[in-house]
């Protein structure tokens, strides 16, 4: 039955997200887009908090140690619905764009270890920009566009083992593969072509994640959780091809490509065009967070995440005199409180509630006016909250709601306000490694 409501819902998200722009975010133009930290909804319903936190039906997409806990066979699946408005100081403008989180499925191994696999979207790109210089009389002199779409996703897998009655370690090894395309185009007045450059690229590569927890009973049954995390620094190469046309655009906006070019003007020197072979160098991440609480009952946890400079080379989004990165950070605190997981009278009381907040240094600076000399910081802000309804069998659909904000006005940038609703269906079944008993 289970696996009925899965491939039905399943079958039915597909189709809602057909043809849903999966990125509408400016931001996104930079390195392999807008990158998204790999949270369940239940996590990020409590400000994205998870190194430290473990649970016998949950996942968690932050410390594969965790799932040294789980005793079920979990299926799960989420979608995320963004609500963007932007706003440059002077003019705001909404979008709206749905993708599907994750689809995975996890399960225990035994009583001491257990494992997981599926599939997230790692980044997202779909920017559409432009930039027009003026006359003397305000006519527009030149305009150019930029463009770019597609995104990275990564297969995973993680397995995590208890060590100690109180100790787990875990590991999880991804891969990471996706296409992006990346285009600028130029129309000059009293010219009657236009030119645009266009980049295809092939992004791939892999990566390792060791985490490690701990737990510890306290008096009046509280539990003390301890937990960390770290990714090993891994490359993404950057393969494809570019090619330089000319071209004229129809009343609806449609493109007629002219001639292809064998070379383009780059700082004032011809060059041909060559074949694309880049690099996006991701440094170590480390992740450590503590937490308190009582078995199913509420839980309060901090958490701490930080990576050194990312730093890109070989094509077209790569660090220049606009933009650059340093150091990245993030501070979430949050948790969940379940007045009475085993109430017989009342629904609400089996409800968990959650909620939490989040300070995250993205690690991109921007120079709103491209002179290299006065680089903002892009932060970003969330408040968070959410519930879990319980379904039969120990199932759940679990909600969150967060309202934040990324960038600034300021130097000439963009601030960024966005409300994300998310979904999950998370199913749990028999343990498929327990041996069956007859009566």
């Amino acid at each position: 039955m289970i696996r009925n409501i899965l491939l039905f819902f399943l079958l039915i998200t597909s189709i809602a997200l057909t043809a849903q722009r999966t990125n509408s975010s400016p931001y996104s133009f930079f390195g392999i887009g807008e990158q998204f930290t790999p949270l369940t909804v239940e996590q990020s319903a409590m400000g994205g908090i998870g190194v430290a936190f473990s649970h016998y039906k949950y996942l968690n997409f932050t410390n594969p140690a965790a799932y040294a806990n789980l005793k079920y066979t979990t299926y799960s699946f989420g979608i995320l619905n963004n609500e963007l408005t932007i706003d440059n100081g002077d003019v705001e403008q909404t979008s709206n764009s749905t993708r599907l989180s994750y689809f995975t499925l996890a399960l225990p191994l035994g009583s001491k270890a257990g494992m997981s696999f599926g599939i997230q979207p790692v980044s997202s790109v779909g920017y559409s920009l432009s930039n027009s210089i003026l006359d003397a009389n305000g006519d527009p002199e030149e305009i150019t566009l930029y463009s770019g779409d597609g995104g990275v996703t990564r297969f995973y897998g993680s397995f995590g083992m208890k060590i100690f009655k109180n100790f787990s370690l875990g590991i999880e090894a991804d891969y990471n593969f996706g296409n992006i395309s990346n285009s600028i185009s130029n129309q000059r007045a009293n010219v009657t072509l236009a030119t645009k450059y266009k980049e295809a690229n092939l992004v791939k590569g892999g990566a390792v994640k060791f985490g490690a927890q701990y737990k510890k009973q306290l008096k009046n049954k509280l539990l003390l959780n301890a937990g960390a995390t770290i990714k090993m620094g891994n490359d993404l190469k950057v393969t494809g091809t570019s090619h330089t046309y000319s071209l004229t655009f129809t009343g609806t906006g449609n493109e007629i490509v002219r001639d292809t070019l064998q070379f383009i003007d780059v700082d004032g020197e011809m060059k041909k065009i060559q074949s694309i072979n880049g690099k996006y160098k991701l440094p170590i991440k480390t992740n450590f967070g503590v937490g308190i609480g009582k078995f199913d009952k509420w839980y309060l946890g901090l958490e701490y995440e930080n990576q050194e400079t990312i730093e890109t080379s070989g094509f077209l989004n790569k660090s220049n005199a606009a933009y650059r990165y340093g150091n990245s950070n993030r501070f979430s605190v949050g948790g969940y409180y379940l007045p009475k997981i085993n109430s017989i009278s009342s629904y609400w009381e089996r409800v968990a509630y959650r909620a939490g907040l989040r300070l995250e240094k993205t690690g991109l600076l921007v120079d709103g006016s491209g002179l290299s000399s006065n680089f903002t910081p892009v932060d970003d802000f969330g408040i968070s909250f959410g519930v879990g309804l319980p379904l039969k069998q120990l199932s759940s659909l679990n909600m969150s709601f967060e309202f934040g904000k990324k960038g600034t006005t300021d130097n000439d940038l963009i601030q960024e306000n966005y409300f994300n609703f998310r979904l999950s269906l998370s199913l749990t079944d028999t343990n498929w490694f327990q041996k069956r008993k007859i009566d």
